[in-house]
């Protein structure tokens, strides 16, 4: 039923928590994983990545560390995982991925943004799931 999960990881603590999720799927279905991470662009007035205060996630560095790092999480889990490290908005890029990879399922944790009317246009969960190509799996 799944053949393709696609997981977008990042550094938050719903991201770790998804991962079991992801798991329990994965070894179900017998699907393959693909784990994405997002290099995001800094904007303009942002500090420089190495600067103490920067987002981790604007860093190629810090991001290919997590990747690897969840790599071998699943690995331990005996599920192999691909890894993809992409640059741009993170919600286009999850679901142009998803597209190209052909995924049948996106799973991902949600960070609790767009919880107010106010913020539910600028939540990476709520555009994902507007724009997905496939089903997408939300892990609150």
């Amino acid at each position: 039923m799944f053949k393709t999960v696609l997981f977008p990881i990042d550094q938050s603590r719903e991201t770790r928590e998804a991962a079991d999720v992801v798991t329990n799927v994965v070894k179900k279905y017998s699907s393959r994983l693909v784990l994405l991470s997002v290099v995001e662009e800094p904007p303009p007035d942002a500090p420089p990545p190495d600067a103490p205060n920067a987002d981790p996630m604007v860093s190629p560095e810090v991001v290919a560390k997590l990747l690897e790092n969840a790599q071998s999480l699943f690995s331990g889990q005996g599920i192999q995982a691909e890894i993809l490290e992409r640059r741009g908005k993170p919600a286009f890029t999850i679901c142009d991925v998803a597209d190209e990879i052909g995924a049948d399922l996106i799973i991902m944790g949600c960070r609790g943004l767009g919880l107010t009317e106010e913020g539910a246009d600028d939540s990476v969960t709520t555009r994902v799931i507007n724009l997905s190509p496939c089903p997408v799996l939300i892990v609150p």
